[in-house]
């Protein structure tokens, strides 16, 4: 994983969902609340959702084959997707059953103060894992807010690790209200109710992942910023006088796809054009680190073939005069 904070925050969920997840099975035994179950059931799926992102960095590192010539970085999305899998299923579905059931069959909490005492380590212990998810995204969120850092980042990794974080110290604070309410109600319903809300909770957080994972997995372009810096990039005024059209797609977090027509003049010899491809992917290179994969297709301008109308093939968003092909 490129990002070395990426798998700081991951490790640091990982080694709080354990610990929690065992405090959490204790608490269930002595006191039977079922939004205890649910929450320690909900730790034991996070703790699998963050052996997926470690076991998704490291196969994606894998070296390009005959078979995947652009490499295995997208492994990256499928396992941030399987995570929305886990916590739909094994999280969410599981919660929503386990309240039904305690607000079918109600019983008084034994023992409460193993659940409080539980619940209260783990929001300390989530707390922290939330707070080094938080300080590694600030390196690269930029001025992004933390709703478009969700959903506009590339590298599934911490985006996932700050939805479980958030998700579980809901939970946590759902869990309190469950157990405290039916304590002094002496109404185990109450228990069950928050239970209720964890699942409810857990699927909506699911199903947003998804939606994000998903569109990385169907690939995406780079951002607005990185596009502009590309065009910028290509042309020198000299050789290469514009960009015709462009297209760019994320072949994985840190890999980018750029595909782009170019104009050059139309009385330069090919080896100057040559000399200039090779010029502008240095240059893009340079301005777009992440910039693999550049292929750049030589072309000549018409300024009548652009008063024709849009090219249907220019990028989205970007100038779309129409080459004149020949």
């Amino acid at each position: 994983m490129s990002a070395q904070g990426g798998t700081k925050a991951i490790v640091a969920a990982l080694g709080a969902n354990l610990s929690i997840a065992a405090a959490k099975f204790v608490a269930f035994l002595f006191s039977g609340s079922s939004s205890m179950l649910a929450e320690a059931v909900h730790s034991v799926a996070d703790s699998g959702n963050q052996g997926l992102l470690l076991l998704g960095g490291k196969r994606a590192q894998r070296a390009a084959t005959e078979e995947h010539p652009f490499g295995y970085g997208r492994e990256r999305y499928i396992y941030g997707f399987l995570v929305s899998i886990v916590l739909f299923s094994v999280g969410g579905m599981f919660a929503v059953y386990e309240g039904f059931e305690k607000i079918k069959d109600p019983h008084p909490l034994d023992d409460w103060y193993w659940p409080v005492g539980v619940l209260v380590f783990s929001v300390v212990a989530e707390g922290f894992s939330f707070r080094t998810a938080m300080k590694e995204s600030n390196a690269t969120r930029g001025s992004m807010s933390w709703t478009e850092f969700i959903r506009r980042a590339k590298a599934p990794e911490l985006p996932v690790v700050l939805l479980e974080d958030f998700g579980a110290l809901i939970g946590l604070v759902l869990a309190l209200g469950g157990v405290g309410l039916a304590l002094g109600t002496h109404n185990g319903v109450w228990d069950g109710i928050g239970t209720l809300c964890i699942g409810t909770l857990l699927i909506v957080i699911a199903l947003v992942l998804a939606v994000e994972t998903k569109s990385l997995l169907l690939g995406e372009s780079a951002g607005a910023e990185q596009v502009a810096k590309i065009r910028e990039a290509a042309v020198d005024g000299d050789t290469v006088t514009r960009v015709i059209h462009m297209r760019t797609q994320h072949l994985g977090p840190e890999e980018l796809l750029v595909a782009a027509k170019i104009a050059v003049r139309h009385d330069d010899t090919a080896a100057e054009v040559a000399a200039a491809i090779d010029a502008a992917e240095a240059r893009i290179r340079e301005a777009v680190p992440i910039a693999r994969a550049i292929y750049l297709e030589p072309d000549i301008y018409s300024e009548t073939a652009a008063t024709a109308g849009d090219d249907p093939a220019a990028t989205p968003g970007g100038p779309g005069p129409a080459p004149a092909s020949h």
